[in-house]
């Protein structure tokens, strides 16, 4: 679940199924603190959490549903199934004081 406290800080471009670059297609993980939302735009993107220290888990995602959820450093992967239009978010928690 996404912490109540966390602010959006970047985005990515919007990425099609040709256009996605080549590390969302394999696992990869965002930094500590750093959570991600995937946004599907158009079409729907299979987002496969593949980190050992989580059960596997494949959800796809459509405009119709919920973004997809990154946790900071647990691997993941992205696969477009079809024509795609979808970008991703990241938030994180203020600094402590």
């Amino acid at each position: 679940m996404l912490p109540a406290d966390v602010t959006p800080y970047a985005r990515t471009a919007e990425f099609t199924e040709t256009t996605v670059p080549a590390g969302l297609l394999r696992s990869h993980t965002t930094k500590a603190g750093a959570w991600g939302l995937i946004h599907v735009l158009k079409g729907r993107l299979a987002y496969r959490i593949t980190d050992p220290r989580r059960a596997p888990l494949e959800t796809i995602l459509s405009p119709e549903g919920a973004p997809g959820l990154v946790e900071p450093t647990i691997l993941h992967e992205v696969q477009p199934l079809g024509p795609v239009r979808f970008y991703v978010e990241f938030l994180r928690a203020p600094p402590s004081p």
